[in-house]
């Protein structure tokens, strides 16, 4: 008889989402957050593909692209430390 490898321990999670987000270390307001950094990339990487001709034009367009970059990096990176001190700021 084959005897089995256990890869994983067995998780409850009888929780619902809460358990599952605990599982990937993540909260609901951090996966949101991440999903809002991921749309802006994408955003930005877009306005990257589609600058002009003109190299003026280029260069504005290229250089709002590339901040609109950055603030989705920090924002991937930041984000639920940032919303967390608004949601939890005491009165």
């Amino acid at each position: 008889m084959p005897k089995f490898t256990v890869l994983a321990k067995p998780v409850d999670m009888s929780g619902g989402f809460k358990d599952f987000f605990d599982t990937i270390g993540l909260t609901g307001g951090g996966l949101v957050t991440k999903g809002i950094a991921a749309v802006i990339a994408i955003i930005a990487l877009r306005m990257l593909l589609q600058l002009s001709g003109d190299p003026k034009g280029a260069l504005r367009k290229g250089s709002m692209a590339i901040g609109t970059l950055f603030v989705a990096v920090v924002l991937a990176l930041y984000g639920d430390t940032l919303f967390s001190t608004v949601t939890q700021a005491k009165g």
